[in-house]
């Protein structure tokens, strides 16, 4: 099992560190005219948000692009380190190449990003925003949430290419909410993140 989760962590490291530069990146003074809501402003029917203005065209471009720089790079550094290739999910089937490595970068960026979006539209319609998530009845399971949408997205991709099964892909899941929480609270210390979940 041990040798499991040290394959998913190796086999994931490309989103882990696209989430950190991620951060960085959308606090840049640059590209403004991407720091635009996803939903362009949306109310439906209820007079609700459709996502809110959390979810931008910036976040989610620039997280799809930097995950295909570090799957691109990370494939590179793979090519000479045998542990490392064969101790990555996606190579286990298929050819460490540079379009392979860039399709998955791409589903990685995408498969974080959009696995977000329904917990944004779940939240928008109980009226729960980022400081009142915290003093709500709910509170633990918003909390689990925010940190699992988009770790299911990226499981979700591996196993698209690597037959890891239900078990392991709730364990991934578990493990990689725990990450996720973990370095947004280091996030938090750093005054890269504004609330510590």
């Amino acid at each position: 099992m041990l040798e499991n989760i040290i394959t998913m962590y190796i086999t994931l490291l490309s989103p882990i560190v696209a989430g950190i530069f991620n951060m960085l990146f959308c606090k840049l003074p640059v590209l403004k005219s991407l720091q635009k809501p996803i939903d362009h402003g949306l109310t439906l029917k209820d007079g609700k948000r459709l996502f809110g203005d959390s979810k931008t065209w910036k976040g989610l471009i620039g997280y799809v692009l930097l995950n295909i720089i570090f799957s691109l790079l990370f494939g590179f550094i793979s090519l000479n380190n045998n542990y490392l290739l064969t101790h990555n999910y996606f190579y286990i089937n298929h050819s460490n190449t540079l379009l392979f490595n860039l399709l998955i970068g791409v589903l990685l960026g995408l498969g974080y990003s959009l696995l977000e979006l329904p917990n944004s539209f779940l939240k928008r319609r109980l009226e729960i925003s980022q400081s009142k998530a915290l003093t709500t009845s709910k509170k633990y399971f918003f909390i689990f949430l925010d940190q699992a949408d988009s770790v299911i997205g990226c499981v979700l991709v591996v196993w698209l290419f690597y037959p890891i099964g239900w078990l392991n892909f709730i364990i991934y899941i578990l493990i990689g909410s725990l990450t996720h929480l973990v370095l947004n609270m280091l996030l938090y210390f750093m005054h890269l993140r504004k609330n510590i979940f």
